[in-house]
């Protein structure tokens, strides 16, 4: 047993190897497209970031709960909004959530333009998602800290490779729910269209995305908090924003600072999950 076993672990298959191979050879051939992802990441965060520190911090949680009212047309989700903002800024880190939330609207950006029509294609062709579905689990269950290897080879240091890896870890839930929303339309409406003599450009966009529309807004919902819950890990490749103090306070074993950053994350979280709920809507 001992030689079948030293005979296993001889012949190493070289995983490592190939993947670093790999890495080597897109970093010396795809530097161009890196460098352009990178601008174009860059520009995109400048361009929130900038929109959302223009507003004075109580003109910002005016149009912050204004933008609840819209969305819930209930008065205790703008309230809410209201508190949980100000608690945010009399803790001192308005400008670190500022930063965080230009991270999570770009994520949420990037993988709603792209993870809603891949997933609107998996649902019209279920061979197709057949064929995605283990990518999607690798994509979800693969170590985070793994995606930051390659985001730092490619993308250096900022906010761009926390960016980068927030997106490959969160793209899954809209391409996944999308499909799921998609998919799900009732069979009775889709021969009904038909029946009127729908195209399949008209299918989808007056029957089968309505239908779905609460998927999707599930599948927004579950992009931000999962971009909410990478602000942490996107701080050890030197993103700016909430994980930062938390990064900070884990180095100082500083128990306050890691309770006061980690307690308004969690505020900043319940904000915009009752921001986007579905219930309640009119």
């Amino acid at each position: 047993m001992e030689q079948l076993t030293a005979i296993v672990t001889d012949n190493k298959i070289p995983v490592g190897k190939t993947a670093k191979a790999l890495f080597d050879w897109l970093n010396t051939n795809a530097a161009v497209l890196f460098n352009s992802i990178s601008t174009a990441m860059d520009w995109l965060i400048g361009q929130i970031l900038a929109a959302l520190e223009f507003p004075h911090p109580f003109v910002f949680i005016i149009l912050a709960a204004a933008l609840t009212w819209a969305l819930q047309r209930r008065w205790q989700p703008c309230l809410l909004m209201i508190v949980g903002l100000l608690f945010v800024l009399n803790q001192g880190y308005w400008e670190e959530t500022l930063q965080s939330l230009t991270l999570v609207l770009a994520a949420c950006i990037v993988c709603m333009a792209i993870g809603v029509p891949i997933g609107i294609a998996a649902a019209h062709r279920p061979r197709l998602y057949a064929w995605m579905r283990p990518v999607l689990d690798l994509m979800q269950t693969l170590p985070t800290f793994v995606y930051l290897i390659p985001a730092i080879v490619f993308f250096g240091i900022g906010m761009v490779p926390g960016l980068l890896a927030t997106v490959i870890f969160v793209l899954p839930a809209p391409i996944r729910l999308t499909q799921l929303g998609v998919a799900s339309t009732p069979q009775p409406l889709i021969e009904a269209a038909r029946a009127f003599g729908a195209t399949p450009r008209q299918l989808l966009w007056k029957v089968e995305l309505p239908s779905a529309l609460p998927q999707i807004m599930a599948g927004l919902n579950q992009t931000i908090m999962l971009s909410l819950s990478m602000v942490v890990i996107a701080a050890l490749v030197g993103a700016s924003g909430l994980g930062v103090p938390v990064v900070r306070a884990l180095n100082s074993v500083n128990t306050a600072l890691g309770f006061e950053s980690g307690f308004v994350i969690v505020v900043v979280a319940i904000l915009l999950d009752r921001m986007l709920r579905m219930e309640g809507r009119k």
